[in-house]
């Protein structure tokens, strides 16, 4: 939900975050409890490896290699943020994009590096953004469709 809010809002030309929106996240992730704090980490790392997963099928379909394409062009975008993405983090997020980009679990390959960081979250969700808007973009499917790959398989599930 909020990556696909984020979304829209970039969609919408509409730069920074919405004070209300934020006031509400904000709200939400200050009643949460360490598990539930960890739950939502492994919810965006699931989305990450869903999004790479999806990539890694397109790009096949087209015998090409979703670590040449899709990896390069999300680290140069996160390159362009440094407000975001300071240096110290894009090594850690590539390694995400890459992890799960060869199939193996995103929160399996932090695990051995530790838990993630304070200052890692706001560039974990920002990663995924971008994952997502780069899907969109190359899918030609409109502007919400890794969203509807989100929504989709949930709607599958029992």
């Amino acid at each position: 939900m909020v990556i696909d809010s984020r979304l829209k809002s970039v969609y919408d030309g509409k730069p920074g975050t919405d004070p209300e929106h934020q006031r509400m996240v904000d709200q939400l992730t200050a009643s949460f409890g360490p598990e539930e704090a960890e739950a939502l980490v492994e919810g965006v790392c699931t989305l990450v490896y869903m999004y790479m997963n999806w990539l890694r099928s397109a790009f096949e379909n087209h015998e090409e290699d979703v670590l040449e394409h899709a990896v390069p062009s999300l680290v140069a975008t996160m390159r362009m943020m440094p407000r975001t993405f300071s240096p110290e983090v894009i090594p850690t997020m590539a390694g995400l994009l890459i992890a799960a980009g060869t199939g193996l679990s995103p929160n399996l390959w932090r695990a051995q590096y530790g838990p993630w960081t304070k200052e890692e979250m706001n560039p974990l969700e920002a990663m995924t953004v971008l994952l997502a808007e780069y899907i969109n973009r190359i899918s030609n499917k409109g502007k919400d469709f890794a969203t509807k790959l989100v929504t989709d398989a949930l709607s599958q599930l029992d």
